[in-house]
């Protein structure tokens, strides 16, 4: 089985390097991939609310063959119940769907500054983690402003935030940020526009030299600028190739000339924290 890398957090909290992202992995399907992909080797499981399947992912855990506590599922509450009244039986309700006594990691999916509720939707985590229903909080999209308010306005600072890292769109001075803070990096959406990204000339050159796809190059980018990576993958193949991608050991020249891949246009969607608002 391969060796993932761990990533530390301000608290001691660890998380693998490369972690199962479940997106679209819904319903027996989905719930078989998470299985198999948890006896392959993943050890972080990472769902939401909005995905409407933390019903699956719990399923998934309960069918692996992998004792439970080796495995930190998260979850995610979404914009719609970020006031005080709706996110305590939001956090609750996740994890009656995932069928877990506690939940492991919980985020804030995105901050939606123009509802000015995100800090009420902090606090009830802060509730839900001193309740002892979650075990680690953090937060989603959270630029460092609004990282940087949270905590003065409860004295908690997230373990992790989850944002949108690939080449197309590197985060250099956010995962500087993260790393100053012992924030922990997640990495949603790692390879980008695949289909593009895959077959830019540096990701193919480096591929080439490591005797790797241009996807675990990708990959290995993310390893070597210690993030956490969290590609989906539903075929068994798929899985084990992403998790031998934690293994591969980039030179600085390598991650520099894919770092240079970055553009200014290069989200994946309009999704700028400072704007973009989820239900």
């Amino acid at each position: 089985m391969t060796s993932v890398p761990v990533r530390t957090a301000h608290n001691g909290f660890t998380l693998p390097a490369i972690g199962l992202g479940t997106y679209r992995l819904n319903g027996d399907a989905g719930a078989a991939a998470i299985a198999a992909g948890i006896d392959a080797g993943y050890r972080l499981v990472d769902s939401a609310f909005n995905y409407e399947n933390e019903g699956a992912v719990g399923r998934g855990v309960a069918d692996a063959a992998t004792d439970r506590a080796e495995v930190i599922v998260t979850t995610k509450l979404p914009g719609r119940h970020h006031p005080s009244e709706k996110a305590r039986p939001s956090i609750e309700e996740s994890r009656f769907r995932l069928g877990l006594d506690v939940t492991d990691l919980h985020l804030i999916h995105w901050p939606n500054p123009s509802q000015d509720e995100y800090v009420q939707a902090w606090a009830a985590l802060v509730d839900a983690q001193a309740r002892g229903i979650v075990r680690q909080i953090g937060v989603s999209n959270f630029l460092p402003e609004h990282l940087e308010r949270i905590e003065r306005e409860t004295g908690v600072r997230p373990v992790v935030n989850q944002i949108e890292v690939h080449p197309y769109f590197p985060q250099s001075e956010q995962l500087a940020y993260h790393r100053e803070h012992g924030i922990i990096t997640e990495a949603w959406s790692p390879i980008g526009r695949a289909k593009e990204m895959l077959d830019e000339p540096v990701i193919q050159e480096v591929a080439a030299a490591h005797g790797i796809s241009a996807a675990q190059t990708v990959l290995a980018w993310h390893v070597a600028r210690e993030s956490v990576a969290i590609p989906k993958a539903s075929s068994l193949e798929h899985q084990e190739a992403n998790l031998a991608a934690a293994t591969v050991v980039l030179d600085a020249a390598e991650v520099e000339a894919i770092t240079a891949l970055g553009r200014p246009d290069g989200r994946m969607f309009d999704g700028d924290p400072r704007t973009h608002e989820e239900s």
